[in-house]
């Protein structure tokens, strides 16, 4: 089995926003999602976590209900979106968009982190945790920075739904650059 990554599930937010490096809470549905999650989830023999709550509770949950141990990296952390944190994204200003879409790993309109600096964060956190039956509880970012590994360029197009993991090699992930 290779490194399970899994997606937080459904954070208290409205449909909408841009919400990366934002802290948010939980949706009231957690409890009976993250259940769910423990009970189909393969073995796995240890956790790390991004530290946002919306990842680190459902982290917590699965450590404590499958007694394993928990590792918080913040190299897991979800896209610093900067001055677009919170803001709807029908709100942002098109050009804004338009130069980030030109240019999706380098260009940063809205002053936060570039996905360039995404995926090397995430690609360092993920090659010192590679190692099998590793879950790592993260954001929809850094899953698609992993799957940039093996899909190239379709991975920013890709969608994982809230609660949801992929799959990945170690050997992939460790020869990663």
């Amino acid at each position: 089995m290779g490194m399970i990554l899994l997606r937080h599930t459904q954070p208290d937010v409205a449909a909408g926003i841009c919400y990366g490096r934002s802290d948010l809470g939980l949706a009231p549905c957690f409890a009976d999602t993250a259940r769910g999650i423990v009970d189909t989830l393969p073995d796995v023999s240890r956790i790390v976590s991004s530290p946002l709550t919306r990842c680190l509770q459902l982290a917590q949950h699965v450590a404590q209900a499958r007694a394993l141990p928990l590792l918080i990296d913040p190299r897991l952390t979800e896209m610093d979106f900067g001055t677009w944190e919170g803001q709807p994204w029908d709100a942002i200003p098109r050009d804004q968009l338009d130069a980030w879409a030109r240019d999706i790993l380098h260009a940063r309109p809205h002053g936060g982190e570039s996905v360039a600096a995404l995926r090397a964060r995430t690609l360092a956190a993920l090659r010192d945790h590679a190692a099998p039956a590793t879950l790592v509880v993260t954001h929809h970012g850094v899953i698609k920075c992993a799957r940039s590994l093996t899909m190239g360029n379709d991975a920013w197009q890709s969608n994982l739904p809230f609660g949801q993991w992929i799959t990945m090699s170690t050997q992939v992930i460790t020869n990663a650059t």
